[in-house]
């Protein structure tokens, strides 16, 4: 499980295709206290790391992973959003996130407002049902709160903080953003079908 605040932002500096995709990316983390096998969140998809070294660890990434998101877009030099695995005791400073990315959301609009940035998504249809006002999502593993919902669209606002602490201030119109919707909001949705 993870929060949703990232905790570096890291970089690819390699990319093999084998049976799997295998990406290794450079990171700030003190990789000694890394285990192989352990679960880190690479722009909100749960990754295991397979191998390790000073300031880099590998991840293989499979065929499915690819197809639910944008890792298949992932180049060298490209900057990651990274969250390692929450610890009991830790902080809970966004919400809970699972890693799994449900779909991919489109960057649609964007535009300045004061210091901040207003950014809006087009989620898939089958998942806008979940998106709703004041709620959460986690977008490339970003734990953000919705601000508005019309239809499949819906907005967020980066205030200048998230656009440094994270990727988001490299994104652009037209980029494709791995979304997970919040579990409460999934499991309410599932027991209203049943009411």
């Amino acid at each position: 499980m993870f929060t949703g605040i990232i905790t570096d932002i890291g970089t690819v500096q390699q990319i093999e295709q084998r049976g799997d995709m295998r990406a290794r990316i450079g990171s700030a983390y003190d990789m000694a206290g890394v285990d192989i096998g352990a679960s880190i969140a690479c722009d909100g998809v749960c990754l295991t790391v397979v191998s390790k070294g000073d300031g880099w660890f590998d991840v293989d990434v499979s065929a499915e992973t690819l197809e639910k998101s944008n890792l298949d877009g992932w180049a060298v030099k490209r900057r990651v959003n990274l969250e390692r695995a929450l610890r009991v005791g830790d902080e809970l400073g966004g919400h809970i996130v699972s890693g799994h990315v449900d779909g991919i959301a489109t960057v649609v609009a964007m535009q300045d407002e004061g210091d901040s940035t207003r950014v809006s998504l087009q989620a898939p249809e089958e998942l806008a049902r979940y998106i709703a006002p004041k709620g959460s999502v986690a977008l490339n593993g970003t734990s953000l709160t919705v601000n508005e919902v019309e239809g499949a669209v819906f907005g967020i606002n980066f205030i200048p903080h998230t656009k440094t602490a994270t990727t988001w201030g490299d994104v652009s119109v037209g980029d494709k953003i791995n979304l997970e919707i919040d579990t409460l909001a999934r499991y309410v949705a599932r027991l209203a079908e049943y009411s």
